[in-house]
Order: structure tokens, then sequence, then C-alpha cells
């Protein structure tokens, strides 16, 4: 446990941290879900959409050193790969 002062603080930052990252860490889960749904459901625009809007979150979670930059990239990649891959409506 904590003993000194300075980590007493850092463990309460750290607890802070912990939730914002939790949060924000789920709110990209949420995007890239809503990507594979639309490409499950096999609708090119919405899965279009659904990319759009999913790939400048996944970029902030770089930014906040919630995801790897690669990881990102990766992802990025494959689910554009897949949404590329459906046939246009």
């Amino acid at each position: 446990m904590a003993n000194t002062p300075q980590s007493k603080k850092r463990a309460r930052q750290t607890e802070r941290r912990t939730e914002v990252n939790k949060a924000r860490r789920s709110r990209i889960r949420t995007f890239i879900r809503k990507v594979e749904e639309a490409i499950a459901s096999g609708n090119a625009t919405a899965a279009a959409d659904a990319l759009r809007a999913a790939q400048p979150e996944l970029m902030r979670g770089v930014t906040k050193g919630v995801v790897h930059k690669n990881t990102a990239s990766r992802k990025m990649s494959r689910l554009a790969a897949r949404v590329k891959a459906l046939p246009a409506a």
C-alpha cells in the first residue's frame, strides 16, 4: 500500500486515469462493433459510414495513449478491407 504522500497521490491519479482510459477504450470498441455489425448485415453504405465514424475515434485513442499506433492502423486496415470487399448496394 502507498505510504508516502507522493505515492498516495500517484495512486489517486492512477485510479482516475484508469477510469478515463476504460471509458475511452469502451467507446472505441463500440465504434468498431458498429462497423462489424454493418459488415455482417451486408449494407455497404452503412458499413462505410460506420467506418468513417470509427476512424477518428481509434486515432484519438492513439493520441491519448490508450491504443498503440500500429494496433489502431491494423484494425483500420482490416476493417477497411472488409468494407471494401462488400458488394456495392
